[in-house]
């Protein structure tokens, strides 16, 4: 009889171990100003260096997608027509978008617009980056 309550008792104890030093695989979903990622990418015939910047955050251990602003540098060069002026070379933009991470490595799908100009309409343009989390 008393190896039947021992036998409880140390399994018990065993399973109560193990879901407290078990890692936790609880979905999480916060609010966040700043994730720690940064990313490089293609959009509009140009790149961009960002980070995600406030938004939502989604997260499933080991699996993190934020979906929300992109404080930005698009590293572009214009094309002259006509003799009209130039915009820099660098220049801040903000935009808005997906980004995925799995461990340190993210995958990024932003959006950003061009207003319009002497050449062209102003548009939403959807590029690619990839990055790093911190």
């Amino acid at each position: 009889m008393i190896k039947k309550y021992k036998a409880v008792f140390l399994s018990s104890l065993i399973l109560f171990g193990f879901f407290f030093t078990a890692k936790s695989q609880v979905k999480e979903t916060k609010a966040v100003l700043f994730d720690g990622i940064i990313a490089a990418g293609y959009v509009d015939n140009g790149a961009y260096l960002n980070f995600a910047g406030p938004g939502l955050k989604f997260t499933h251990k080991p699996v993190t997608v934020l979906i929300g602003l992109l404080p930005s540098l698009k590293f572009k060069e214009d094309k002259v027509v006509n003799g009209a002026t130039k915009n820099a070379i660098v220049t801040p933009s903000l935009g808005f978008g997906l980004t995925t991470a799995y461990k340190h490595l993210a995958l990024q799908v932003p959006f950003f617009y061009n207003g319009k100009t002497a050449v062209k309409d102003g548009r939403w343009n959807v590029g690619f980056g990839i990055g790093y989390k911190l």
